[in-house]
């Protein structure tokens, strides 16, 4: 899962989601087949700001199979709203979409 290098965002990401969240996202998509190995093909981003003024998130991720679950709080580029975030693979690209476009 996500060997494919075919990465895409959906609109709804390009307009919400700050570039560098968006990059660190998928760092940590790579970053977890090193460290867990097994790669589910839907990764679960949950963004919530934790303050707003120094622009702070937390971004929890997390997959079913195997179960994978962390926490991390970045500094945003910009204003980031709470959003939940998912990354599908399908074996021929992956696609970054907020889950309401699912």
């Amino acid at each position: 899962m996500f060997d494919n290098g075919s990465r895409y965002i959906t609109r709804g990401v390009g307009n919400r989601i700050p570039l560098d969240i968006q990059i660190f996202i998928w760092q940590l998509i790579e970053d977890l087949k090193d460290t867990v190995g097994e790669v589910d093909y839907l990764q679960v981003f949950d963004i919530s700001i934790v303050d707003e003024t120094e622009k702070t998130v937390r971004i929890i991720h997390s997959q079913e199979v195997p179960k994978y679950k962390k926490i991390w709080i970045v500094k945003s580029s910009e204003p980031c709203d709470n959003e939940k975030i998912f990354v599908i693979d399908d074996d021929t690209h992956s696609t970054m979409l907020l889950a309401e476009e699912y």
